[in-house]
């Protein structure tokens, strides 16, 4: 079964894991300087916290697949919303090697489909350059460049 996964970026990691702790009855499964993560089953969500710069809110959301099978679906749903989808492939991002794609909703909201593969040590590289929204015109967007 899928996870619903969100990732909000925090002006304070400490003052939101306290405040998440209490919301959810439960203390992080991953915490790190920077970083906080829930692997809650009600929900069933994976909800992460970054401290790593940026405005506060929602980073982006995303579904979790939980084999390279589901992954395939995300994928093929991604392609169907006809957004601009980054296959990002094998990666390491919020100390996880994962396999993961990308897609904007028309309003700029990135969605992240991803398999985990296993832990990392390392945060990871810096987030990719994420697909654009397409304009309303109908035009489309190369992904992480401008528009045509």
């Amino acid at each position: 079964m899928k996870r619903l996964h969100v990732n909000l970026t925090v002006s304070n990691l400490e003052t939101a894991v306290t405040f998440y702790e209490g919301l959810f009855g439960a203390a992080p499964t991953v915490k790190k300087g920077d970083y906080a993560k829930w692997m809650l089953d009600d929900p069933r969500v994976n909800f992460s916290l970054e401290a790593r710069g940026g405005e506060p809110g929602v980073s982006h959301l995303g579904i979790q697949a939980e084999n390279a099978g589901e992954l395939t679906d995300i994928r093929t749903r991604f392609a169907s919303t006809r957004g601009n989808v980054l296959d990002e492939g094998r990666t390491v991002c919020c100390y996880a090697e994962s396999d993961k794609s990308w897609v904007t909703d028309p309003d700029g909201v990135p969605w992240e489909g991803f398999f985990t593969l296993g832990a990392s040590e390392t945060f990871g590289s810096e987030a990719p350059p994420l697909p654009q929204a397409a304009p309303e015109s109908g035009g489309a967007c190369a992904p992480g460049g401008g528009c045509c």
